[in-house]
C-alpha cells in the first residue's frame, strides 16, 4: 500500500495508458515509489505503440482503495471517469488537458491542467523542468499519445506546443512521425476483431450535461460502414445501455480518420436535443457531423451548451 499509483481514465485510450507509464517513470526518477496501472482493457492502437517501443501493459486494477493510499491522475479529473474508490484515497497530483468538473479533494495537491492537445505534451515540459533526459522508448510512447489525441496533428485540439513536442519526441525515438503515426492510427482503426459491445466501451466517457446523465463514446474507423453497417444492432445495444445505466443520452460517434468527419448515433430522451445542439437532425438514425473529430473540443462543449 506504500506505492503511489498513476492512472488515467476508465476505458483507456493511448494517451491515458502511455501517460501513466511515462509519468510513473518520471516520478521514479525523482525518488517517488510510483507504479502505472490501468482501469480497463488495452485497445489495438495502444497495443501497437506498446509493442513498437517494448512495453508491457500496466496491470489492471478494479478498486483503487484496495491498492493504494495515494494516487496520481493523468489525462482526466472527473470522478465519474476515474477509478472505483477514488473518493477514499488521497489524490496527490493531476496532470490533464481536459475541462475540470466534478472534482474536489480534502487536501492540497499539485494540479497541472493546460489547454493543449495531449497530456504527453505537458509531460514533455515536466521532463525539462526536472532536468531529466527522456529515453528513446519513453519518447516513443509520448509521441504515440500526441499522434493519437491530435489525429496526427490534424485535430482542432492540436496546438503549436503539440506539434513542437511531437517533432522533438520523434527525433529522440528515432522514428518518422507521419509514417509511424499513420501506421498506428490504422492499427487502431482496424475494427475487424471488435464486437459492437466492444466498440461501445472502447473509448466511452461519462458526463453530466445540465441535469442529464450521458455517455459519449468515440471510435475511429477507415470506413465508418464497418460500424454503421450494423446500425440496427447498434441502436438496440445503445438503448439497452441507456436503460441499464439510467442514462438520458448515449452519444456514439464514429470518426473517419481519413476524411476528418464524424457520424453519430444517439439514443435516450435528449437524443433529438443533442442533434439540434449541432444544428443537425437525426436522419435515418444518424447525425452527420462534418469536420468534427474531437470529443474534447467539438463534441462535449456543444453538448454542454445545448443541454444546459
Amino acid at each position: 500500500m506504500s506505492k503511489t499509483l498513476v492512472f488515467g481514465h476508465k476505458n483507456p485510450d493511448t494517451d491515458t495508458i502511455t501517460s501513466a507509464i511515462v509519468y510513473a517513470y518520471l516520478k521514479q526518477q525523482v525518488g517517488v515509489d510510483a507504479e502505472a496501472v490501468r482501469l480497463g482493457e488495452i485497445n489495438n492502437e495502444t497495443q501497437f505503440a506498446l509493442d513498437k517501443f517494448g512495453f508491457e501493459a500496466p496491470r489492471l486494477i478494479v478498486n483503487v482503495k484496495d491498492e493504494a493510499a495515494q494516487v496520481i491522475l493523468v489525462d482526466h479529473n472527473e470522478f465519474q471517469q476515474s477509478a472505483d474508490g477514488i473518493e477514499d484515497v488521497q489524490i496527490t497530483e493531476v496532470i490533464d488537458h481536459h475541462r475540470i468538473a466534478n472534482f474536489q479533494t480534502a487536501d492540497p495537491l499539485y494540479f497541472r491542467a493546460e489547454p493543449v492537445g495531449c497530456t504527453a505534451t505537458i509531460l514533455n515540459k515536466l521532463f525539462k523542468e526536472n532536468n531529466i533526459e527522456i529515453p528513446a522508448n519513453i519518447a516513443g510512447l509520448m509521441l504515440s499519445a500526441i499522434v493519437s489525441d491530435t489525429l496526427l496533428f490534424k485535430s482542432p485540439t492540436c496546438t503549436e506546443q503539440d506539434v513542437k513536442a511531437g517533432a522533438e519526441l520523434a527525433e529522440i525515438a528515432g522514428v518518422e512521425a507521419a509514417e509511424y503515426g499513420l501506421a498506428m492510427l490504422k492499427a487502431g482503426a482496424d475494427l475487424s476483431d471488435k464486437s459492437l459491445e466492444d466498440l461501445l466501451s472502447l473509448d466511452a466517457k461519462g458526463f453530466e450535461f445540465g441535469g442529464y446523465k450521458a455517455t459519449v463514446a468515440q471510435v475511429n474507423a477507415v470506413d465508418i460502414e464497418d460500424v454503421l453497417g450494423r446500425q440496427t444492432e447498434l441502436e438496440s445495444l445503445l438503448n439497452k445501455n441507456v436503460a441499464d445505466n439510467g442514462l438520458d443520452l448515449f452519444f456514439f460517434v464514429v470518426t473517419d480518420i481519413l476524411n476528418n468527419d464524424s457520424t453519430a448515433v444517439a439514443t435516450g430522451q435528449v437524443a433529438e436535443a443533442a442533434a439540434k445542439a449541432f444544428g443537425a437532425e437525426i436522419v435515418n438514425g444518424r447525425i452527420a457531423l462534418p469536420g468534427v473529430v474531437s470529443r474534447k473540443k467539438q463534441i462535449v462543449p456543444v453538448l454542454t451548451e445545448g443541454l444546459k
